[in-house]
């Protein structure tokens, strides 16, 4: 990938993508420069086939991520005063490849929908997990609420977001909000073995699956994602389409006799 990026750390191992939140000394936290730069990059990833599976994670060893700040953002109640942070969880969502978040400290507001938004997770032992918007006067009324729900159920959501606890990492991995915890020490090591047992799959078959799971909440555009995006290109190879597009171009007849059973 050619783009450079101030505020992400962007490095490919063999089949992995790693996206690093470089802003350590302020909490990972993202703002509208690194919200752009995450959804330009995983555009990036999209468009090559070296890799087969991203691993998002942060700088340093205390945060993951703890949310975002608006600094030098335009102070209107429009667009332009909004941390589009949809741009990060929309381009996540609609990536055909595996986005497994590795947290190694504090996810807490928009960080835990971050990684809550991500197909998997794994975590260090010391990880914490945490939504504090309505202590805050803030909130996250989308993916933050559906996502976590398909994750933990209705009840336990709204507890983890009307009462905004602190949660353990063994917590998240008991109530289903994560997927694994291993010690500190191990987090890298374990991760790129999480990360390589993904890229050893079908990347087309995974392509299928993140596809089905998402078309039951993006509407028309998840839906397209498996009939346009991965349907449409297997549909192109066939005997059927392949008549058709020739008999259009010739101003002729098609010959059903090619479409096949």
């Amino acid at each position: 990938m050619t783009q450079e990026f101030t505020q992400i750390i962007y490095q490919e191992d063999g089949p992995i993508a790693r996206i690093t939140l470089n802003r350590p000394d302020n909490g990972n936290m993202f703002t509208e420069t690194m919200c752009h730069e995450l959804r330009d990059c995983i555009e990036g990833i999209r468009r090559e086939s070296r890799t087969r599976v991203v691993v998002l994670t942060g700088a340093g060893d205390k945060f993951f991520c703890i949310g975002g700040e608006k600094d030098g953002m335009e102070k209107t109640q429009l667009y332009a005063g909004v941390l589009p942070t949809l741009e990060m969880y929309e381009a996540i969502d609609k990536l055909q490849k595996p986005v497994i978040a590795s947290v190694n400290g504090f996810a807490v507001g928009g960080g835990n929908v971050l990684q809550v938004v991500c197909d998997m997770t794994i975590a260090k032992e010391s990880a914490v997990f945490r939504q504090v918007g309505p202590m805050m006067g803030s909130y996250d009324a989308g993916y933050g609420t559906w996502y976590l729900e398909d994750l933990v159920g209705k009840k336990r959501a709204k507890e983890i977001w009307y009462t905004n606890k602190k949660m353990s990492a063994q917590e998240a991995m008991e109530i289903g909000m994560i997927n694994r915890v291993v010690p500190d020490e191990e987090l890298a090591e374990a991760t790129t073995a999480f990360a390589l047992e993904v890229a050893d799959r079908g990347p087309m078959a995974l392509a299928a699956i993140k596809g089905a799971f998402n078309a039951r909440h993006g509407g028309v555009g998840g839906l397209s994602r498996v009939t346009h995006d991965l349907l449409l290109r297997s549909y192109l190879e066939t005997d059927e389409s392949k008549e058709l597009s020739a008999s259009f171009k010739e101003r002729r007849k098609p010959d059903s006799s090619k479409f096949g059973n």
